[in-house]
């Protein structure tokens, strides 16, 4: 058949394939590409502008939800021009499912195929690298076939193999396809979770969106950018010397006020704690948050919190970070992961997620745009509510401050209440809102036992599962070769984990479909998600539109509720507004 994408969209359709319904692709620069569905598969030969528009085609007019691999095979049709709308990742199904990182093809295989983890083979790691491994798989059997005679996946396949030609990749995706409905037959079959198979199917789609925010990148603005590193770290150095003269100017401001003939190293923590007790100050480690209410017992306080933040500037977020990660065309980029391998939480290098805030000044959107900024609130506390099924903490929900109608309900002040809500998912049971916890678990009895189960079987080594089904692997190596205190802080610890785990991830969930509801709804206006941040999002918007966006950003979230949680009794809030540059949102 001829590469007409008419032709292979009507084959397609005929075949079955339509909007939702799964196909595998698979495809390769300068080779071809192949399709993989019910009662349907191709495999054609085609340069790449041919291979994309023909692809593009079938996303237009069939909408399919397509298997891919992992977020590389779909950046790599990301970086031909193709956009998907929907995804199935194997390897994100996979971690949901096992728990993890770990996700390479072969891996993915042998547990589909009920084949034992330990007996797995490396992945090759290119066509032209060959190990023991690989060297074994291409020694054996037929190099055609994806799989090996022992049943497992030929790690030389796993190792990109399967795009060297057509008939590779049309095999790449029958398995890719074979694997996919088995998953979905696996999701939908977890028990006590009727969301699993939701929640596979938008950490599929995130994918996408994090290939999108790592191609597009965010709007940065070089000028402001180098002025703040410069206004914290000083001038831009010309060279080593320079720079490590710069370096002993900024020790200097603070040395100033350490006892004569003291000589620390700043850089070090353990030099700093003893600076500080040589000046009268006793604290357990130099965390910032923890010297801040220190600035009035001794004049070196000050000057050394403000030489934190200068170093690292200097040092993290400096001229040599702006050079490696801000683009020519005013955009900063970094890779994104749609799962941490712990609770499920997005990740970010480059710095995107962990930026200081003092270099939000220079995030600012192109002339002709307007960020739309949607943070939610308190969603940790309303996510609790609805996992646990409390109708008390259910019914606090619905004001806009749940922590002020918590408080009123355990009568004490609403910072006291906050801490003891945020002590009880993190297992924190001294300090402010200790003394308010027996009352929480009096008044909000459900939601407080759903923790204290998570701890429970935490502590005993017992895998646990977020709300939408995420296996969270628990460490449940014995403890008996630890001294006694050791075990005991190393259970504790594991409960404390679970139990925040939880909640995390199921926050999570709840955001990352939330973000790709938002990236769905808003291709057609010209909006792009630009960074996931925790519980914020930020959109990029054309400025006449703007106004239209963030009312469809709100729209989403109450979408997602509906379907993330569909009974309708915890109520979800976003603080969203239209902004300039990414300082200019309300903390």
């Amino acid at each position: 058949m001829d590469l007409v994408p008419d032709t292979i969209v009507e084959s397609l359709g005929t075949a079955g394939v339509g909007r939702g319904s799964l196909l595998a692709v698979a495809a390769s620069p300068g080779v071809g590409f192949a399709v993989a569905g019910d009662g349907a598969a191709f495999a054609r030969v085609a340069d790449d502008d041919a291979m994309a528009f023909c692809l593009t085609a079938i996303e237009r007019d069939l909408a399919p939800r397509w298997v891919v691999w992992n977020g590389a095979e779909s950046r790599a049709l990301l970086d031909l021009g193709v956009r998907l709308g929907a995804c199935w990742n194997l390897a994100a199904v996979h971690r949901l499912t096992v728990g993890g990182w770990k996700a390479d093809p072969p891996r993915i295989w042998a547990h589909h195929r009920g084949l034992d983890p330990s007996t797995v083979p490396d992945t090759g790691r290119d066509d032209h690298t060959v190990d023991l491994f690989t060297a074994a798989d291409r020694a054996t059997g037929d190099l055609d076939d994806p799989v090996r005679p022992d049943g497992h996946l030929r790690s030389d396949w796993g190792g990109r193999l399967w795009d060297a030609t057509p008939t590779r990749l049309a095999a790449w995706a029958a398995v890719a396809l074979e694997i996919a409905q088995a998953q979905t037959i696996e999701r939908a079959g977890v028990a006590d979770r009727p969301k699993a198979a939701l929640i596979a199917r938008s950490e599929s789609t995130v994918e996408l969106l994090c290939n999108e925010m790592a191609a597009n990148g965010l709007p940065m603005d070089s000028v402001v950018a180098e002025s703040i590193v410069g206004s914290l770290a000083g001038p831009r150095p010309a060279g080593e010397a320079e720079a490590d003269e710069i370096r002993r100017s900024r020790d200097a401001v603070v040395l100033a006020h350490a006892p004569v003939g003291a000589d620390f190293d700043l850089r070090s923590p353990g030099q700093v704690k003893s600076l500080l007790r040589r000046v009268g100050i006793e604290v357990p480690d130099t965390r910032a948050w923890r010297l801040e209410p220190l600035v009035g017992r001794h004049p070196i306080v000050k000057p050394l919190l403000e030489w934190r933040k200068a170093e690292r500037m200097s040092t993290t977020f400096g001229y040599a970070w702006l050079d490696e990660h801000l683009g020519d065309d005013g955009r900063l980029r970094g890779s994104w992961t749609s799962c941490d391998g712990a609770a499920g939480r997005m990740t970010a290098s480059a710095g995107m997620h962990n930026m200081p805030a003092e270099m939000r000044p220079a995030v600012i959107a192109d002339d002709g745009y307007v960020f739309v900024r949607a943070d939610l609130g308190q969603v940790e506390p309303r996510v609790l509510a609805a996992v646990s099924g409390d109708p008390k903490l259910a019914k606090a929900s619905t004001v806009d401050d749940l922590y002020a109608e918590v408080a009123e309900t355990l009568g004490v002040e609403r910072e006291i209440a906050k801490v003891a809500v945020l002590g009880a998912m993190y297992g924190q049971t001294t300090g402010r809102g200790a003394q308010a916890l027996a009352e929480l678990r009096k008044a909000y009895p459900v939601s407080m036992d759903f923790l204290d189960e998570a701890d429970r079987r935490a502590r005993g080594g017992h895998d646990l599962m977020t709300y939408g089904g995420r296996r969270l692997r628990m460490d449940n190596r014995t403890d008996f070769d630890l001294p006694e205190q050791a075990a005991r802080s190393r259970t504790a610890a594991r409960g404390r984990y679970g139990r925040n785990a939880v909640i995390q991830g199921a926050a999570a969930e709840l955001f990352k479909m939330w973000a790709v509801t938002v990236r769905s709804r808003a291709e057609d206006l010209g909006a792009d998600v630009v960074l996931c941040l925790h519980d914020e999002l930020l959109v990029h918007a054309p400025m006449p539109v703007g106004q239209e966006v963030a009312t469809l950003v709100d729209a989403a979230l109450d979408e997602t509720v509906r379907r993330w949680a569909p009974d309708g009794s915890v109520r979800f809030l976003a603080d969203t507004a239209l902004i300039g540059r990414w300082s200019d949102a309300k903390d």
